[in-house]
Order: structure tokens, then sequence, then C-alpha cells
């Protein structure tokens, strides 16, 4: 048995996680390193970086203990057929980050951040925010000295109030706080599907924005702004809703308590970092997303962001809401402003030590 390879003419090319595009591939732009790259979100984030057809060079930071070396997950990354370059880069459990990032994150114009604790039982929010800020502020200090520049997506848990957090800090050091971008597209693409799921339609044809914030009530889908979601009977809107909150306790009882939401996570915050690097190379794109943003009274929220050139470029307001939208809002923020009061209570006891 032959198996002949198709030409570059005959077939489609990967140059991105998400489109095929036709004929000779063109080398990306741009440098991004994921934070916690050889874990659980961390690996298949890295391997969705290099399809991106901006991306020249994935830098692959992890500490010490992680069970797979960054040098491996590189390594392994360094086989696949495309023009971005794979280095892995290792720290110390317990020592600064920016004592081993220098060559990591010099250069980088997008840094992805799923570093922290899964959240354990009987744990409060409060207590995993007391453990994630100082892993999340040791990681935004490095790249404060070596990236100032840089979109930095947060993945680390519990989003609402990591980002005042580090968003604070940095303006502290008079950095762009618009810079701390919290990743909340896996909101988004969850109510695209159930829906999709619902009423038979492909998840590609629909866009439900998800307001709020990244957690429980917080998360607020705006069904009715979107077409088909908005064909779906009002009577079943208050589960679908529900459902969204709660599609991460979905996963993990699936996996037996032995797993969390690591794949989708990965996919979500590969297409949010895709969108923010067709920004940054001149084709802007509109995602949800938690940044800071006078919404509502909050100085946070989450809410469609156009990212362009320089990164957040433009936070749109939440638009059109139907009665029941208007009361879950209601319940949404008087959540989230606890939430974010705990990021700025931290940001004010702390300072970034560059």
């Amino acid at each position: 048995l032959v198996i002949s390879r198709p030409s570059q003419l005959d077939t489609v090319i990967m140059g991105n996680c998400f489109a095929g595009v036709v004929g000779p591939t063109k080398a990306g732009a741009y440098k991004v390193c994921v934070c916690g790259g050889a874990g659980g979100i961390g690996q298949p984030l890295s391997l969705l970086m290099t399809l991106d057809k901006n991306v020249k060079e994935v830098s692959v930071y992890d500490l010490n203990i992680a069970v797979v070396p960054p040098e491996g997950v590189a390594a392994d990354l360094g086989h696949i057929e495309n023009k971005v370059a794979v280095k892995g880069y290792v720290g110390v459990l317990g020592e600064p980050p920016v004592n081993f990032t220098k060559d990591c994150l010099s250069g980088c114009d997008v840094v992805l951040i799923p570093a922290g604790m899964p959240r354990k039982p009987g744990q409060t929010r409060d207590d995993l925010f007391k453990v994630n800020a100082d892993i999340a502020k040791g990681l935004v200090e490095a790249c404060a000295k070596y990236c100032p520049n840089a979109i930095l997506c947060m993945i680390v848990n519990p989003v609402n109030s990591v980002v005042p957090a580090m968003a604070e800090l940095y303006k502290k050091k008079g950095l762009d706080p618009k810079k701390i971008v919290g990743v909340t597209t896996l909101d988004c693409v969850r109510a695209n599907k159930f829906v999709a799921e619902l009423t038979g339609k492909h998840p590609n044809d629909i866009n439900v924005p998800v307001i709020g914030g990244h957690a429980g009530v917080t998360i607020m889908p705006v069904f009715s702004q979107d077409p088909i979601a908005a064909t779906i009977s009002a009577s079943k809107i208050p589960d679908l809703d529900k459902r969204t909150q709660d599609a991460g306790t979905e996963v993990v009882n699936a996996k037996n308590g032995k797993g969390s939401a690591t794949l989708s996570m990965a996919y979500a915050g590969a297409r949010l970092a895709s969108s923010v690097l067709s920004g940054l190379a001149g084709e802007p794109k509109t995602e949800c997303a938690y940044v800071m943003a006078d919404i509502e009274g909050l100085p946070y929220f989450t809410s469609k962001v156009k990212f362009g050139k320089n990164g957040v470029e433009e936070v749109f307001p939440l638009g059109k809401l139907n009665d029941y939208e208007k009361g879950r809002l209601a319940e949404a923020k008087a959540a989230l402003k606890n939430e974010i009061d705990s990021g700025l209570k931290y940001a004010m006891e702390n300072d970034l030590k560059i």
C-alpha cells in the first residue's frame, strides 16, 4: 500500500486553529507565551497556538514540578508541520517567575496564563483567590518587566477577582490596565453549543453574548440578542441559562471528579487569543471578555470587546435586554461587585516588585 501525500495546491493547509487557508502558508509575526503550558489546559492551548496563522513563536513555561517538563512539550510540538518555533522554559517552585522568564517572555505580544490551583471540595472562592492571586501576581510581575506591552489573557480562577487585582497592580506601576484581559470565552462557546443542540442549528451560526463575569450567577447569557437563540421558548430559557452557568460542574461530574474542563477551556482560550492576534495584525475582531470598563456602575465587567492593533480598543454597551435578562443582570451585578472588591483590596495591599 502506497500512500501519496497530496500537493499543497490540492489540500487545505491548517494555518489557523479555526480556519483553513489554501496554498502557501506565510509565517506569522507574533510571539506567544503559555504560562502553565505543561498542564491540562496548557498543553492543548500551546498546540492550538502553534496552529494560529499569526504566530511565529510559542514559549511554553511551567514549573519544575510539572508532570511533563515544558521542554518536553516544546519538543513534541516542534515536530508539527509549520514555521512556528516552540521553546520550553522551566521555573522553580517557590521562587519568583521573574528569575526564570527573561528569554521566555521578552518580545511576547500575547501571554496566556492558565495557571493556578483548582478549587478543592469545601474551599470558598475567597480561599482560592488568596492562593491563585499570588500565583498570578508572580507571572504578571514577570510580564510587567519583560513584555509590558503584551496582552495578558488570564485563565486563573476566580477570574472575577484575579483580573481586577492584576489590572490595578499594573495601573499602580503606570502600565495599561486594559492589557489584562479575563478569558470568559468558554461561557460563549457553551451557550452557542447548547442553543445549537436545542434548535438543530450549527454553532457557527450562533453568537450569544455572555456578559457580567465568569462564575456562577455572574455568567449571564443574553439569548435574546442572537436571532437563533431568540426563537427558543421563553419557558426554556431559565434552564438553558442555568446549564450555561453550571457547565463546568457538568464536565467535572462526567470525569468522575478526576478532571475539569481542560480541552474546551483550551479551545476557548485559543479562540480569544486568535482574535487578539488578528486585531494586532490589523484585522479587528470582537469577542466577549472581562476587562476594566465602567458598565452598570462596576469598574470591571464582561461585555463585547473590540480587539485591534493596540489590544482592547472599544468596550461595547450591553445592548437591549428583555425583562428576564434585566432581572438576571441585577443578580449578576450584586454577586460580581463583591468579587471585584476582593480583587481591589488585594491590589491595595500588594505591589509588583519590578
